[in-house]
């Protein structure tokens, strides 16, 4: 029973028993007692931040926090002072010494989500961080050694973007060491009773509800839907569901329908079908990008990552 526990409810809120989750756990575990830096691929919404927080509480440095820094969250000017730290007077408004996430996870684990979006001036001195231990704080001439473990998570295909000049070819080398790929919810459907029974618990009692059943023909919608936000756009709807639900049954308030027009039939670039879909969830919800009923909401990001994207794919309002 302790074996079948393990492998249905999984480090750090990772729920799931198919092959393809067994593999990812497998990994995390081979790789959390090392001091090895790791690159965790997938899509959005699919758990990546989950994989990194499950290496770091299996690893030697669980007993200092996980330091998360997210590359798409800032503008670019401010993220290397994030990353790095600033002197007083380093530039306008640095009113006083501020350290950086590297300082601050010294002797334990940072955490680079969303790393494909790390400006490409940026990129040369977290290089020197990872291969060095080296770095300074703007504004200052004194080097600073710090000893960091590195996750860096990303949606990007980092190859790609090396191949187009917007990522360095030495960094990604340098992350790519030990790569841990989660897979979209679509490819692990008969996980998916077991994250809304997880799910569905969880918000009930957040919410103070009872939600004793759920019937056949809503398992069957969840189960036949391609979940392009995957397991984030998963808790979204249930927890609309939940709400919605005013006795012991869970009542869905979304129409899961396909989400998807079919495919032409010349073939297109990820980037290009991700554009269209941002547009076309923009254009559904009269470009209300964050808060309730958003497109961000929609598609289980981040109003700031949404953002990102954005910029990243020249999507403008009309």
């Amino acid at each position: 029973m302790q074996d079948e526990i393990k492998l249905e409810y999984n480090h750090d809120d990772i729920v799931g028993k198919s092959d393809a989750v067994k593999s990812v756990f497998y990994k995390v575990e081979m790789i959390a007692g090392t001091d090895t830096n790791v690159l965790v691929l997938g899509e959005t919404g699919t758990g990546k931040e989950l994989v990194a927080r499950a290496i770091h509480s299996l690893s030697l440095r669980k007993d200092r926090a996980l330091v998360k820094m997210n590359c798409a969250a800032l503008p670019s000017n401010l993220i290397e002072s994030e990353l790095f730290g600033h002197e007083k007077g380093a530039f306008t408004g640095a009113y006083s010494k501020r350290l950086g996430r590297f300082e601050v996870a010294n002797g334990a684990t940072l955490f680079l989500d969303e790393i494909g979006e790390l400006p490409l001036e940026l990129q040369p001195k977290l290089l020197r961080v990872i291969q060095n231990g080296e770095f300074e704080r703007l504004g200052s001439s004194s080097t600073i050694k710090v000893d960091v473990r590195i996750i860096a998570a990303t949606n990007r295909d980092l190859e790609e973007e090396v191949r187009k000049g917007h990522f360095r070819d030495d960094l990604w080398y340098r992350l790519n060491i030990f790569p841990i790929t989660v897979p979209p919810l679509r490819e692990r459907t008969e996980d998916i009773p077991l994250l809304v029974d997880y799910f569905v618990k969880k918000i009930a009692k957040r919410l103070g509800k009872s939600i004793e059943f759920i019937p056949l023909n809503v398992m069957d919608a969840l189960q036949n839907y391609h979940w392009p936000g995957n397991i984030r756009e998963l808790e979204n709807v249930l927890e609309r569901g939940v709400i919605n639900s005013s006795g012991p049954k869970l009542r869905l308030i979304d129409e899961l329908k396909k989400p998807f027009k079919s495919l032409p039939s010349n073939q297109r670039t990820l980037e290009a079908v991700e554009r269209e879909y941002i547009l076309l969830v923009l254009a559904q919800t009269n470009w209300k990008v964050g808060g309730k009923d958003s497109a961000a909401e929609i598609l289980g990001l981040d109003r700031s990552t949404l953002r990102a994207r954005m910029r990243k794919l020249n999507i403008h309002k009309p």
